[in-house]
C-alpha cells in the first residue's frame, strides 16, 4: 500500500477558502451564545425563585439539557420536531446552541448571584425598594461582572461545540474540511486548516475577555 505524504504546501494556498465558513461558524455561535444567556438568565431567576412549580421546572431543564449530548439536541432538534414544523439547518443549530449553553450559563448566573452578599438585598428592601428593583438595579450587575470570566469560557467551548452543526448539513468549518478533503483527498491538510482557524478564533476571544476582565478589576478599584 502506497502512502500519500502530506503535502503542506497546500494549506496557505487553500487557507482563506475557508473564510466564508468561519463566518458562519462564528455567526451560529454567536446567536447561539446569545439565545443561551437569555435562556440562562431566566432560568437561573426560574431556580432561585421561591415559587416551586418555577424552580422545579428550571432544576427539571438544567438536569435534561446537562445530562444529554449537544449532537443528541441537535438531532432532536433538526430531525425530531419535523413532524411539527420544517427548521432549516442554520436556525436548528442556533436554537440547538442556545438551548444547550442555557443550562450551563444558568448555573453561572445563579452561583454568581448567590455570590452577591444576602445583606445587599436586605438593605435595598429597607429602603423601600421592591425585589425585582433590586434583583435589576443592584445584584445583577454585580452578578454579571463575576460571571464574565465563566462566561467567557463557555463562550470558547460554544465555539467548538458549534462543529458539530457540520452534521446537519450547516456551511461552517467542519463540514468545509470534509468537503475540501472529499475533492482533493488531503484530509489531513485540510483538517489542519480547520484546526488553525478554530485555534485563531478562540486566540481572539480569549485576549478580548482577557481585555474585559481587566478593565472590569480597574473598574472595581476606581
Amino acid at each position: 500500500m502506497k502512502i500519500i505524504p502530506w503535502d503542506l504546501g497546500a494549506i496557505p494556498s487553500r487557507f482563506f477558502l475557508f473564510g466564508e465558513a468561519a463566518w458562519y461558524t462564528v455567526q451560529i455561535t454567536g446567536l447561539g451564545v446569545l439565545l443561551g444567556l437569555v435562556i440562562g438568565l431566566v432560568v437561573a431567576l426560574g431556580r432561585l425563585s421561591s415559587n416551586k412549580p418555577l424552580s422545579s421546572i428550571s432544576r427539571a431543564y438544567i438536569f435534561l439539557i446537562r445530562g444529554t449530548p449537544l449532537l443528541v439536541q441537535l438531532f432532536i432538534v433538526y430531525y425530531g420536531l419535523t413532524s411539527i414544523v420544517t427548521i432549516a439547518p442554520i436556525p436548528s443549530a442556533v436554537i440547538a446552541l442556545g438551548v444547550h449553553n442555557g443550562a450551563y450559563i444558568a448555573e453561572i448566573f445563579r452561583g454568581s448571584i448567590q455570590s452577591i452578599h444576602y445583606g445587599q438585598m436586605e438593605a435595598a428592601r429597607s429602603l423601600g425598594m421592591p425585589k425585582g428593583k433590586a434583583m435589576r438595579r443592584i445584584i445583577l450587575p454585580q452578578a454579571f461582572k463575576r460571571a464574565v470570566p465563566s462566561l467567557g469560557n463557555q463562550l470558547i467551548i460554544a465555539l467548538k461545540d458549534s462543529s458539530l452543526a457540520s452534521t446537519i448539513a450547516v456551511p461552517e468549518l467542519m463540514l468545509r474540511g470534509r468537503q475540501m478533503g472529499s475533492s482533493t483527498f488531503m484530509y489531513m491538510e485540510m483538517f489542519i486548516i480547520v484546526g488553525i482557524w478554530y485555534l485563531l478564533m478562540t486566540s481572539v476571544l480569549s485576549y478580548v475577555i482577557h481585555r474585559i476582565e481587566t478593565r472590569l478589576k480597574v473598574s472595581d478599584r476606581d
